[in-house]
């Protein structure tokens, strides 16, 4: 098993409100993404992760992505987590995925406390937060 992930996802933002769903083994609210696979590329994996989760095409708007690296603890050890994120416009309407438990436009000015720890760095990488 690697010792590192690395997952890419789209920031989405529209009419100050944030694209977020909670999916996976955590109840966080986070950015729709998920780990590159194979050869894809950071923006493939982007694109194919968004289409999975949401139903939607996305158009990357800045290919210079916010990055963060994190550690996940599972019972073999420690992973070293590499999160990458571009700012992205949405194309299309949203159909989520069967993994999607919950989605919602979150208020940027009202977030809940339960997010990932990559949606505020990200906010203010893109300028969307002092």
């Amino acid at each position: 098993m690697p010792k590192i992930i690395i997952a890419s996802g789209p920031v989405i933002v529209e009419n100050n409100k944030i694209l977020l769903d909670q999916h996976g083994d955590t109840t966080f609210w986070k950015f729709c993404g998920g780990k590159i696979q194979g050869n894809e590329s950071l923006v493939e994996t982007a694109k194919k992760r968004v289409k999975e989760e949401m139903g939607i095409e996305i158009e990357i708007l800045n290919e210079e992505p916010f990055l963060m690296h994190t550690k996940k603890e599972t019972p073999e050890g420690n992973l070293d987590v590499i999160l990458v994120h571009f700012l992205a416009k949405r194309i299309g309407e949203i159909i989520p995925g069967e993994d999607i438990r919950k989605w919602d436009w979150l208020d940027i000015e009202n977030l809940p406390q339960d997010l990932a720890p990559n949606i505020l760095p990200a906010l203010k990488h893109f300028g969307f937060m002092k």
